[in-house]
């Protein structure tokens, strides 16, 4: 079995707040199915400010497991700072993310490592296909919002949000996870070069312990979210291509509708009908906003097109090899 420098196969990354509870029962079921199937692992568990014991009980596995490595922070940053810190001390050549609630099976860890390391998938993601959700605030609202999150992203997954995923290490040292784009990862790492995704049915268990930490406004949201990537993901670099495009469009809107109220008097005036003055016309008002609004867009295109020529990622590209 080919192995990392590191000598791990497998990174499990879980980022926890507040589930005290189920700690103990979760890392003994990871340790035997790991166990089992002959792994050299590691468990990264990232303490996103939990107000319980928590940390304590981390500490304390810790310091009798050498697998177990613990990161806690000062406060509740979210899932995404989780996330990105764990990735950062991930050093398996397969980096494997789960939630601490019990409601992800470590039995499904095999498969998607294989998936990984045999059939070259860069990502496998979950998908819920039985969840043990409250239909009416999880499940209804979790189908609209991944039917939105394909279209968009032509990524074809049925449960973007699923935090049971597996990634070759690659993308995960290769992307940058941050305020709440935890929920598209898939969609950071197609963006950058790694596109080779596809999903495996997991078993969903229904949650043991506490309550969920997430409401229904994840979804709205994850929604703004996904709008803000998409627009960074196609006109980061170029932002003139939109704003400056939108602009043009409506500047010379508005011009073609001024010149048609302008020779539209001037021929009334010829024939010696009778005409309304021009600032009596709504149409002249809207012909006016328009071309205001087109030069506006268009001087934002320009002054955020000289933002992105001086960013300091402007020439960040992910490099696959070189001879």
């Amino acid at each position: 079995m080919e192995k990392m420098a590191s000598g791990k196969d497998l990174s499990i990354v879980i980022s926890l707040y507040n589930e005290e509870e189920s700690l103990r029962e979760l890392i003994g079921w990871i340790e035997q199915v790991c166990d089992r199937e002959g792994y050299s692992y590691e468990i990264i568990m990232v303490d996103d400010g939990s107000r319980d014991s928590s940390w304590n009980i981390i500490k304390e596995l810790s310091s009798s497991d050498s697998h177990i490595k613990g990161i806690s922070f000062r406060r509740n940053y979210g899932k995404s700072a989780a996330l990105y810190c764990g990735f950062k001390a991930a050093q398996g050549r397969v980096v494997v993310t789960m939630d601490a609630d019990l409601q992800d099976s470590p039995e499904e860890i095999p498969e998607m490592y294989r998936l990984v390391t045999e059939d070259g998938f860069d990502i496998v993601s979950g998908w819920k296909q039985q969840r043990k959700d409250n239909k009416l605030t999880k499940n209804i609202p979790s189908k609209l919002y991944n039917a939105t999150a394909r279209r968009i992203t032509g990524i074809k997954l049925h449960d973007m949000n699923c935090g049971l995923k597996a990634y070759r290490n690659e993308v995960v040292k290769n992307i940058e996870v941050y305020g709440e784009m935890h929920r598209y990862i898939p969609y950071l790492a197609k963006n950058a070069g790694f596109d080779k995704i596809t999903e495996k049915p997991v078993r969903h268990q229904k949650r043991k312990y506490g309550k969920s930490k997430f409401g229904v406004e994840r979804f709205v949201n994850g929604f703004l979210d996904l709008l803000s990537l998409w627009f960074l993901s196609t006109f980061g670099k170029k932002p003139m291509h939109f704003f400056g495009f939108t602009g043009m469009l409506m500047f010379l809107a508005g011009g073609v509708l001024t010149i048609w109220i302008i020779v539209s008097k001037l021929i009334d005036q010829a024939n010696g009908t009778a005409f309304r003055p021009v600032t009596e016309q709504p149409l002249f008002y809207l012909a006016l906003v328009t071309l205001l609004l087109g030069f506006q867009l268009f001087l934002s295109g320009f002054i955020c097109e000289m933002v992105s020529r001086n960013s300091s990622e402007r020439n960040h590209y992910n490099i696959r090899e070189e001879l």
